[in-house]
């Protein structure tokens, strides 16, 4: 069973098996076969979504549930070792993806239970002559260096090294001796590179792999051109190296397939060799996912288990892929590839935590802490789930609670991100990983967008000038690249990165000034009448709320309910981080004046406009502030005003004959949802439009 992750026990269960162990022929955590749902050909496994859904953490307890059964590597395209060649490495005899084949090669040979350790000549022939093509004023030791790195595979220690040391001194010489001489240095390093695998390995196995790259294109059936012909294509860069770099991808796989052939090794390997690729959307992944995917689609069969994280659906690169659900392939994947590459995919979106994981997930991280019983549905309804953004509240939670009454103070609250990070607030280290940090400064400003033309009002009023429409528009497709929804009337769709970024907002300065720059920059940009919502969210935004109040009983009589009910939902949902006084100024306190508010607390000081139905009034008034509370994301629910919120809607629903079914089913299901952590809709809004649809508004 897998044992530290919630809600993926889709990948992850035994018995009825899931996927992992239908897919790799092995039971997790046990060297025990499983039958394969795929015996021929396995599909390779992308699992998608935004950044904080964890699909890192899923890669490593694959990597932690098979090591030692099954060869296994997990390698993460955004190492360091990735980004860029090493200070004494030519750019042209390097590539992210060539580095990578080395480093699946040095995990993949790591030992395993029952089984020999597994050995690469076919790539490690390879990568000499890619690297050979970087010598040509290299010194000797840089050189065996080298060499010594791609034979051993990071196996210092094992019988191999002394062995391994002499070919790297021989093939170092030889280089040398080429450099200084009127020889060619890179025909020479591959002829020591193939002298070396003819004399150090006997068996019949290696020697076929010493002759592997006679077939490579124009070799005449010579290894050794087959071998320069490689290292000049991946020296040329473009389209040659891409050629070159499918080649050593088909030289790690050939020499897989060539460690599990044979009886005895069939009998002594159980399971299917593991790659665990971690952000597979930068390089090398891309470069990685199609060089395979084209092997198998050429009927050049492997056996390897491929299992890739990336962020985005990868919509545009894997068109063909087959798309899944991770409850669908609980017990089968129902996956079978047509002639495109792209075919040979089953990508696999990973879906947010259910509210009995968030139960779980703070239970467990907040054992010795008592936790108020709301805080587990609040929690959950503030991340939707995001597994990311329960744990760090749980850990806040564990640090601070008693002492804080909301989750917007857990979100302030400082927290320390690993023991070597210094302490932060939590809304900051959140953000650190779920947006772009290249992109954290505009996504801040115009996290408070609605669409396209919000956005450009706030950038012109608070970016760079730098920063136009055209701009605005790839940021947007950043979003969409990135994973994020893309959500009609919102910017920034996903609710809960929406709010760490206004958050951010709010506290970028101490006076709150870019915040309330922001909102007035809205106000006044929806300034039409059919745009009166969105003009009302943002001065609420602002603690301004009579606007709001008179918008909503004037509208009450005439407007369809359904729409009404809608407009009171958006309005009411503008974000609250700090208290306002009467006049909507900040307020230092930690009071929450909307409490007082909902309850009628003050009705009696509060002055009826003129010519306005006194009972109308204040009862609207009442309600918004309810709503605006309830909704709340940071605010725990308040039982008493939920009582309140009922009652309002249903003494609202006996004043309006065509929409009281409307008005009293909200009655029931707001203030249910608000105590279950759920946003107040019910069932009338199963066919309602996005909240973009202005029909109705004004």
């Amino acid at each position: 069973m897998h044992r530290r992750l919630h809600g993926r026990g889709a990948l992850f269960d035994v018995d009825p098996a899931g996927l992992a162990p239908r897919l790799i022929g092995l039971r997790p955590y046990h060297h025990r076969a499983h039958p394969y749902e795929h015996p021929h050909e396995p599909p390779f496994v992308l699992l998608t979504g935004a950044r904080g859904l964890g699909k890192s953490a899923v890669l490593a307890e694959l990597r932690d549930a098979y090591q030692g059964h099954t060869p296994v590597a997990l390698i993460d395209c955004a190492e360091r070792q990735l980004a860029g060649p090493p200070p004494d490495r030519p750019a042209e005899s390097w590539s992210p993806l060539a580095q990578a084949l080395l480093m699946i090669a040095e995990r993949l040979a790591e030992p395993v239970t029952g089984a020999g350790r597994i050995t690469f000549p076919r790539l490690m022939s390879g990568l000499v002559a890619v690297a050979a093509g970087g010598w040509g004023d290299a010194d000797s030791e840089r050189i065996r260096r080298e060499v010594e790195r791609i034979l051993l595979l990071n196996e210092s220690g094992s019988w191999i090294s002394g062995f391994a040391g002499r070919w790297a001194g021989k093939v170092a010489a030889k280089v040398v001796a080429a450099a200084t001489g009127t020889g060619p240095l890179v025909s020479g390093a591959i002829e020591a590179t193939l002298e070396s695998v003819a004399e150090g390995f006997s068996s019949r196995r290696h020697q076929k792999a010493s002759v592997w790259y006679r077939t490579y294109p124009n070799a005449g059936g010579h290894a050794q051109r087959g071998l320069i012909l490689l290292s000049g294509h991946f020296r040329a860069g473009g389209g040659s190296r891409e050629h070159a770099e499918r080649y050593l991808v088909r030289a790690l796989l050939a020499d897989l397939t060539e460690a599990y052939a044979g009886m005895l090794p069939r009998m002594q390997r159980l399971g299917r060799p593991l790659v665990l690729v971690d952000n597979a959307q930068s390089a090398p992944g891309p470069g990685l996912v199609a060089a395979v995917l084209r092997e198998r689609a050429e009927g050049i069969a492997d056996q390897v288990a491929f299992v890739a994280a990336r962020r985005g659906e990868a919509r545009e690169e894997l068109r063909s892929a087959v798309r899944r659900e991770l409850p669908e392939v609980a017990r089968r994947t129902d996956w079978a590839p047509d002639a495109t590459p792209s075919s040979r995919a089953l990508l696999i979106a990973l879906p947010p935590l259910s509210p009995d994981d968030t139960l779980h997930i703070v239970g467990a991280v907040c054992a010795d802490t008592a936790v108020p019983p709301p805080l587990p549905p609040a929690a959950h309804r503030l991340t939707g789930g995001n597994p990311l953004g329960i744990e760090l509240l749980a850990g806040s939670a564990a640090q601070h609670l008693p002492g804080v009454s909301s989750l917007g103070e857990l979100l302030t609250a400082g927290i320390r991100p690993a023991e070597d990070l210094p302490e932060l607030p939590a809304y900051q280290a959140l953000l650190d990983r779920l947006v772009p940090a290249e992109r954290l400064e505009e996504l801040t400003v115009l996290a408070a967008a609605h669409d396209h033309g919000s956005a450009c009002a706030l950038a012109a009023e608070l970016l760079p000038d730098t920063f136009g429409p055209a701009s605005v528009r790839a940021l947007q497709s950043l979003l969409v690249e990135e994973g994020l929804p893309a959500v009609p009337g919102q910017f920034v769709g996903d609710p809960f990165v929406r709010t760490l970024l206004l958050l951010r907002l709010h506290l970028r300065d101490a006076d709150h000034t870019a915040w309330r720059t922001a909102h007035e920059t809205l106000a006044a940009h929806y300034a039409t009448p059919e745009d009166a919502r969105y003009r009302l969210h943002h001065e609420l935004a602002l603690g301004v709320t009579e606007p709001a109040v008179a918008h909503l009983r004037d509208t009450f009589p005439t407007t369809d309910t359904r729409v009404w009910l809608r407009t009171l939902r958006f309005v009411a949902s503008a974000p609250y981080f700090h208290a306002h006084d009467a006049e909507g100024r900040d307020f230092t306190g930690r009071d929450d004046r909307r409490a007082a508010v909902a309850l009628g607390r003050d009705d009696a000081g509060h002055p009826v406009p003129e010519g306005a139905d006194a009972v109308l009034h204040l009862r609207i008034r009442r309600l918004l502030h309810a709503v605006w509370l309830l909704t709340d994301p940071l605010v725990l629910p308040d039982p008493t005003v939920c009582d309140r919120l009922r009652f309002e809607l249903e003494q609202l629903s006996n004043l309006q004959l065509a929409g009281n079914a409307l008005l009293w089913a909200a009655s029931r299901d707001w203030p249910a949802a608000a105590l279950a952590g759920r946003p107040p809709a019910g069932p009338q809004d199963a066919d309602d439009g996005a909240d973009d649809d202005r029909s109705g508004v004004a």
